[in-house]
């Protein structure tokens, strides 16, 4: 174990700017790198951590799980985990063990934020399909929908879900949300409509969801159920956690046409390989959320600027 060695798993990290290295390294810390270039298996992680024996870790989507933690407990102080969700974390075991666990929520808000609009436009106004069908040399069009003739349903009222909301609503699009700790001041600021989700559902154009996914109960909230609840024609989109939605679900839906499209960025299994890749009227992308170039460099500098302060009070303790 080295006293100043870090291993970074998120498997861009540093590539577009260095900032985030060299203030590791101004810190006095050296790095090791991911080398598989992809998100880890719980296997890799627990094997990388026991070769390099850190005591810092930069952590991407791996899941670090009691095993993983309690295989490097000796030498592993903190993790900063690069990004918001930390559903990849058992939080509870790594109290118990000691390890700090920190995280980076308010830098891809904005980024996450405007991919869910591009998504919602290119949905309601058939992007995707045009181009696919000029390039099949079918020249037809679909007729579309105006954002100021829809209603927006916002899953989640968080940084996102609120960042989503400040953009549609000067666009004349009328917001809804449901929310299970509303900001009713903020709410009313905004021009948002609460509602229940039974009445969201039923209200919406586009579904967006926005919401943390921390515990099992929000497992699959979009199942069969709820899609069925959904307006006709609506559309779903999911920017937040693949979980939270049944892939078979919206899959059937969308073949049925109930949904008129889908999009969809997180997954539960990544790289993605799944049904949905059959499915008509998807757009699926590779986990892009946070991948605009200032919200990523400031993600992986805040990343690193906290790791390097959770470990100097780690030796303070």
């Amino acid at each position: 174990m080295s006293a100043n060695k870090v291993l970074i798993t998120t498997s861009s990290f540093g590539a577009k700017d260095k900032a985030s290295l060299d203030a590791l390294r101004d810190a006095g810390c050296t790095a090791e790198m991911n080398p598989f270039g992809r998100t880890l298996t719980e296997a890799e992680i627990a094997a990388l951590l026991a070769e390099h024996q850190p005591v810092g870790l930069i952590a991407g989507l791996e899941p670090l799980t009691e095993a993983v933690m309690q295989g490097a407990v000796a030498h592993l102080k903190v993790i900063s985990r690069c990004g918001t969700g930390l559903d990849n974390v058992d939080l509870p075991a790594a109290k118990r063990l000691g390890i700090a666990v920190l995280n980076t929520p308010a830098a891809p808000a904005e980024a996450v934020a405007e991919l869910s609009l591009g998504l919602i436009l290119a949905l309601i106004r058939n992007v995707v399909a045009h181009d696919q069908m000029v390039r099949s040399g079918t020249w037809t069009k679909r007729m579309g929908l105006l954002l100021s003739e829809i209603t927006v349903g916002i899953v989640g009222l968080g940084r996102v879900g609120r960042r989503v909301a400040a953009i549609l609503r000067p666009l004349g699009t009328k917001v809804v949300a449901t929310d299970v700790m509303p900001d009713h001041d903020w709410i009313a600021a905004h021009g948002v409509s609460l509602m229940t989700l039974p009445q969201l559902l039923a209200a919406s154009h586009v579904v967006s969801l926005h919401l943390p996914y921390a515990s099992g109960d929000l497992h699959r909230l979009m199942n069969a159920q709820r899609i069925a609840a959904m307006k006709p024609g609506s559309f779903l989109i999911n920017t937040s956690r693949g979980a939270l939605i049944d892939e078979q679900a919206v899959s059937d839906a969308l073949h049925s046409g109930h949904l008129a499209g889908a999009a969809i960025d997180t997954f539960e299994q990544e790289p993605y390989t799944g049904l949905l890749l059959q499915a008509p009227n998807v757009i699926l992308s590779p986990h892009a959320g946070s991948y605009a170039r200032a919200t990523r460099n400031r993600m992986e500098l805040e990343a690193a600027q906290n790791l390097v302060t959770g470990l100097a009070k780690a030796t303070q303790t």
